[in-house]
């Protein structure tokens, strides 16, 4: 585990950049940036643009680690070169942004009110080439879309479970257990899944690090007694469909909460914009999220 890394995750100000958009989700996220399906074919193309999208963002000259703690990729983005290094040492060697990568192999079917990860019979041969890759932490996500406690137990073990795994190969795990923000019964949702995640942090060794990625929740610092377990590095919020503004100002009410947004970062980002226009609006996002994720 690289020191340096570990100790700006713990106390550095900032927030988190999520771009590990994965098969199933690209095709959405590059046309939200311009690029329709028919500009491209297959798979290959579709993985090149938007790498080249990432690195746009990466290389910008507003993106920077005054304000960007780390940068979340997909396993695609890890494997590919910007400027000549890979994806990850750029952002450490060039930028000081941490690197994480997406493990998870998706979500399987809806069933008793979650969505839990696929199964990933590949993830120790995916540790062992993020630690080649010099990945500092990994992070995967389920889903929950009802209150049902034996489903939301079930969730959290199975997160839990994956995690000691990843700390074991030496990686520091986000966990992401994300509640739907549609869910109709959201709140409740949070105060199970809150029990159930203290349950099994007292089970973790003071260096078992690891950091949350938790959906902003209905009552404001519901998560904020996760930061006082010493194996918490980190409390990060994902954005979950809101937009920009209503996530910024969900999140300054919560403490010690720090985004790591995906869409909300980028909604304003179009692959027409002239470099400048791109730097100056990549500024103001990141701007706005800093400040509600300092307050």
């Amino acid at each position: 585990m690289n020191e340096k890394q570990l100790e700006r995750m713990k106390n550095a100000k900032g927030f988190v950049a999520a771009l590990d958009q994965s098969g199933g989700s690209t095709p959405k996220a590059l046309k939200l940036y311009g690029i329709n399906e028919d500009q491209y074919n297959g798979e290959d193309e579709m993985f090149r643009l938007v790498h080249e999208m990432r690195t746009r963002i990466i290389k910008c000259p507003t993106f920077t680690s005054e304000h960007i703690l780390a940068a979340i990729l997909f396993k695609i983005t890890m494997n590919s070169k910007i400027d000549g290094k890979y994806t990850a040492d750029y952002l450490w060697e060039d930028k000081g942004i941490v690197p994480i990568l997406k493990v998870d192999a998706g979500l399987a079917d809806e069933k008793d009110g979650v969505r839990l990860m696929k199964p990933n019979p590949a993830l120790s041969e995916l540790l062992k080439e993020a630690k080649e890759r010099n990945i500092f932490g990994t992070k995967m996500r389920s889903v929950i879309l009802e209150p049902n406690e034996d489903s939301i137990k079930e969730a959290i073990k199975q997160q839990f479970d994956t995690a000691r795994l990843i700390i074991k190969a030496g990686l520091v795990p986000i966990i992401e257990p994300e509640v739907d923000i549609n869910a109709p019964e959201k709140a409740r949702c949070e105060e199970i899944l809150h029990k159930e995640i203290l349950n099994e942090l007292k089970t973790m060794n003071d260096d078992d690090y690891l950091m949350f990625k938790l959906t902003i929740p209905e009552k404001a610092n519901l998560y904020k007694d996760l930061l006082d377990y010493p194996c918490t590095v980190r409390l990060l919020a994902l954005s979950g469909g809101y937009s920009q503004e209503d996530a910024n100002k969900k999140l300054a009410q919560n403490n010690g909460m720090t985004a790591s947004f995906s869409r909300a970062l980028t909604e304003k980002l179009f692959v027409n914009q002239t470099d400048e226009e791109f730097a100056d609006e990549m500024k103001k996002s990141i701007d706005k999220i800093y400040e509600a994720s300092i307050s």
